[in-house]
């Protein structure tokens, strides 16, 4: 029964010519970062060019590799088809600002509204989020890698996250048809002043045109988030009864946004042949929220994985904890 696990979570991760995205959610704690991590190696070692991607502003992958790493694409040391990037809020904050700047001088009549947009994107709470899931478009939209593995931030941040691109589609959807309204009408009312300066003309065509092409990076984000075929969303949980209830609402909450989770990975059992009194009762718990874990994630790809003796960090950890995933 372990090795069809293991068979059916090696199938999962199969690349069928395009670039695979692999994202790991779930509780803080769990070894959200571990498995990306495992991961990461398990398909460099494949000879897959792979990137893995923080999302969680703390950046445990760092101490994981034991290694620094940045807002762009560093070589994980002793491989040369594995990198890391750490998502900068403030980094990722930074860019959004530009973007709103070259918009103001671009369009000096809307310039008060979006100053105003600037102010207080620093301040509105989801901003962040907003900023992030720019950077997070740019790794989705690239064909540079044959993996990109998506190390997320605790669950309830995450499912704010993920749900950027249904509010950016709605939000786009409104600003394009209200930029068609006031491009018909500018145009019709061109037509009244012959006389009016070109100088002071904003290009309508140009936003409704940026707007579009926005619209469409968010509808291929989504198309991509909800194809099983390109997309896996995996759940970290311990055998404990919080981790494993905040893991089944999030499966219930990523299911709105066509998310489909299709394993759960296990992580942290005490092995069968404890000796001491107090790890066989911890033990005889966590066989019991096994059982949980079956009845609500029964038709998942199910892994587990036992609690180690020493910490999961290190290149050498972290392919034994691959080979306990994959095989």
């Amino acid at each position: 029964m372990i090795s069809k696990i293991k068979n059916s979570l090696k199938a999962l991760t199969e690349n069928k010519g395009e670039t695979k995205y692999i994202l790991f959610g779930g509780k803080g704690g769990v070894g959200k970062t571990t498995m990306s991590a495992a991961t990461g190696i398990y398909l460099a070692e494949q000879g897959y060019k792979v990137c893995i991607v923080s999302t969680d502003p703390a950046h445990s992958l760092r101490d994981i590799f034991e290694q620094e790493f940045s807002h762009e694409p560093t070589k994980v040391k002793g491989y040369d088809n594995l990198y890391v990037v750490e998502i900068d809020p403030e980094k990722a904050m930074e860019e959004y600002k530009e973007k709103l700047k070259a918009q103001i001088e671009e369009n000096p009549l809307l310039g008060e509204m979006l100053e105003e947009q600037l102010e207080i994107a620093s301040l509105s709470p989801g901003t962040d989020e907003s900023a992030a899931f720019d950077t997070f478009l740019k790794y989705m939209e690239s064909n540079e890698f044959d993996y990109i593995i998506f190390d997320t931030a605790p669950t309830g941040h995450t499912l704010r996250f993920l749900s950027m691109p249904e509010v950016m589609d709605k939000y786009l959807t409104r600003m394009i048809k209200l930029k068609k309204q006031i491009s018909g009408f500018m145009k019709m009312f061109k037509k009244f002043l012959p006389f009016s300066s070109s100088d002071n003309d904003i290009d309508y065509d140009k936003m409704l045109k940026e707007l579009e092409e926005m619209k469409k990076r968010i509808e291929k984000a989504k198309k991509i988030l909800s194809d099983p075929e390109k997309t896996s969303f995996r759940l970290v949980v311990i055998p404990e009864e919080m981790s494993i209830l905040e893991s089944e609402r999030a499966m219930k909450a990523l299911q709105k946004y066509n998310i489909n989770v299709d394993a759960v990975i296990v992580n942290q059992l005490i092995p069968e042949n404890v000796s001491c009194e107090f790890c066989r009762a911890r033990r005889e718990l966590q066989l019991k929220r096994l059982e949980m874990i079956k009845e609500k994630f029964g038709d998942k790809v199910i892994a587990y994985v036992p609690l180690l003796k020493k910490e999961a960090k290190g290149i050498e950890t972290l392919k034994e904890i691959s080979k306990i995933l994959y095989g």
